[in-house]
């Protein structure tokens, strides 16, 4: 598992003596305080009646144990062990998501040490019946905040998940897709907060820009479609804030530039086609930049 679902979930991890690494039905009865209880074979030979059981009697005791002490943990743990299917069954229901299944169920068993820790035995509720939504919940609220692609406010993660349930019902009461309108009215909020909340569905997934794209489509992948940087446009800017200053230039000044960097003429050809020298036409050229370039400076 990432070490940010163990940073998240540390202060709920199942906690044993580091110096003795057997299986809790190895020591059942080797602590003081614990007898009477049944003994507890290897957890893989455990049936989901017999698990059902023992949790029964574990749970019983649980209540007399002082939180914090060996017994106590020893009858916790054992209640997890013993309940683990419940998680893996509750896993499965995500399968097909992207995170790895080690993970989910490690997530899910978060999610079963606090329903066994909120567990009122005295209430006469079925332990499975009372696990299994605080499971699932977990699991559901672990994609929640690390599924999504750009990272959203829960609000509008919650209101990603109110809006696909409401178009959903909407849909099949009035055979099409709800407006937006309607599902502002069937949500009871603004049509603003409705549009936000579409907006915000697209950042629970991203596309791959090599995704291979639909039959019908000629364009290609989406990587073909991205437009490459145009070095050329960075000089528009400079064209366009010239274009005044050019125009107030004296009329020869103005024909030494044409001819210099329009029909690239060199400073000699120049000359020669204005009948001046060449080192004139390089004073001209060198006061005529200056003057632009001091034009775009105050201009900045």
């Amino acid at each position: 598992m990432s070490p940010r679902l163990d940073e998240s979930y540390a202060d709920t991890s199942i906690k044993q003596d580091p110096q003795d690494i057997r299986p809790p039905h190895a020591r059942s009865h080797e602590t003081e305080g614990l007898e009477g209880l049944p003994e507890i074979p290897p957890f893989t030979e455990v049936g989901p009646v017999d698990a059902r059981a023992l949790s029964k009697t574990l749970f019983a005791r649980l209540d007399t144990l002082e939180e914090g002490t060996h017994e106590h943990a020893y009858v916790r743990n054992t209640l997890v062990e013993l309940n683990l299917a419940l998680v893996k069954f509750a896993a499965s229901r995500f399968r097909s998501r992207s995170e790895p299944m080690e993970d989910i169920i490690q997530v899910g068993t978060i999610g079963l040490i606090k329903a066994i820790d909120r567990f009122e035995f005295d209430r006469g509720v079925e332990f499975p019946t009372f696990a299994m939504p605080t499971i699932v919940g977990e699991i559901k609220r672990f994609f929640r905040d690390t599924s999504w692609s750009v990272r959203v406010p829960r609000r509008l993660q919650e209101l990603r998940l109110d809006l696909a349930k409401a178009g959903d019902e909407l849909a099949q009461q009035l055979d099409r897709s709800a407006t937006v309108g309607e599902l502002a009215e069937r949500l009871g909020i603004t049509k603003e907060e409705v549009v936000e909340g579409m907006a915000a569905s697209n950042a629970y997934t991203a596309s791959s820009l090599d995704a291979q794209p639909e039959e019908d489509d000629s364009e290609g992948s989406l990587n073909n479609r991205i437009g490459y940087e145009d070095h050329d446009l960075e000089g528009v800017e400079y064209i366009e804030s010239l274009k005044p200053l050019i125009a107030e230039l004296p009329a020869r000044d103005k024909k030494i530039l044409s001819l210099r960097f329009v029909a690239n003429m060199t400073q000699s050809e120049i000359g020669e086609e204005l009948g001046i020298s060449q080192m004139h036409v390089s004073r001209l050229l060198s006061r005529t930049l200056g003057k632009l370039r001091k034009g775009l400076t105050l201009d900045e």
